[in-house]
């Protein structure tokens, strides 16, 4: 007899497809909030990174021990109420952490080169008229990091083989030969880009606003390949409109899918949908990692990779 799981996130149909082979789904992802009977009695519970896993939502399942989220972030997850019921949480850590750090660099590359307005400028015949803009050199530039962590590690080696001069923030300092800065705004002040690879929740909520990006100022360009949460998204449609800074890459955004409509219109954004782990070969080892979870938990055995305690 197939083991219960409730899904409760849309999922890559590479892990749909051995999930629903192997147990026996349970499937909420269109209405959390209102679960089917027969969810409650569930002992696993399946979510993204997106997920949202609040204190009320674990109450309606009595039985729940497992949380296993297909991401490396689970801030959606209510860690304190899972701890609280002796639930376990697991994630995907490590193995998207290059796919994250190449696509931070392909936004840094792509709005300081204005690759995608390129684009449109061939194909509509502007070319015909006169030279394309200049852009921004990237090579030697200041490059800020916020969240020094595997993915910002991971950004920072690549940024280094643009001989750009690196500098980070975080909660303590590390031992990297990096530039060290206590605050954000610090950070912001002191570079030319500015890379967001922080995780989202409470702390980190609206971390870049108005301030922030007046430090970063009309020259600067900011990156965020981190949770949408980070960036207060109206203060930074205001910055880019005002010219108050350069131009910004952004991966993510607070209310996906819906993105800020004051981003929509203006040209010195590039958007992209959540894809910085989206490559065949990750999300296949995602897919390995969160069923390898879930089927440790089933047989009692170790799990792979729970979150940090």
């Amino acid at each position: 007899m197939k083991s219960h799981v409730l899904k409760i996130a849309r999922l890559p149909e590479l892990l749909n497809e051995r999930l629903y082979a192997q147990y026996e789904v349970i499937d909420a992802t269109e209405n959390p909030a209102d679960l089917p009977a027969s969810a409650l009695g569930v002992r696993a519970l399946l979510a993204n990174g997106e997920s949202r896993v609040s204190r009320e939502l674990i109450e309606k399942l009595p039985e729940l021990e497992i949380i296993v989220v297909f991401g490396v972030g689970y801030d959606g997850v209510d860690v304190q109420a899972a701890r609280e019921r002796g639930i376990r949480v697991t994630h995907t850590p490590d193995v998207l952490t290059d796919d994250v750090a190449d696509f931070a660099m392909a936004l840094l590359l792509g709005i300081g080169r204005r690759t995608a307005d390129a684009d449109r400028f061939v194909r509509t015949g502007a070319w015909s008229d006169g030279p394309f803009p200049f852009t921004r050199k990237v090579s030697g530039a200041r490059l800020g990091i916020i969240g020094l962590g595997r993915i910002g590690k991971a950004i920072a080696r690549r940024a280094a083989g643009f001989d750009m001069r690196i500098a980070y923030t975080g909660r303590k300092p590390q031992d990297v030969p990096y530039d060290f800065f206590a605050s954000v705004v610090e950070l912001a002040a002191a570079v030319d880009f500015l890379v967001i690879a922080v995780g989202g929740g409470e702390q980190t909520l609206h971390l870049v606003d108005t301030e922030v990006l007046d430090a970063l100022g009309p020259q600067g360009i900011l990156i965020n390949v981190g949770r949408g949460s980070v960036i207060n998204e109206g203060a930074l449609a205001a910055a880019l409109r005002d010219k108050r800074i350069y131009a910004a890459g952004l991966d993510v955004f607070e209310n996906e899918p819906q993105v800020h409509p004051d981003l929509l219109g203006l040209d010195n954004v590039l958007l992209a949908p959540h894809m910085a782990s989206a490559t065949q070969d990750t999300r296949q080892a995602m897919a390995d990692l969160t069923l390898s979870n879930l089927a440790a938990y089933f047989a009692g055995e170790a799990l792979p990779t729970p979150i940090p305690v």
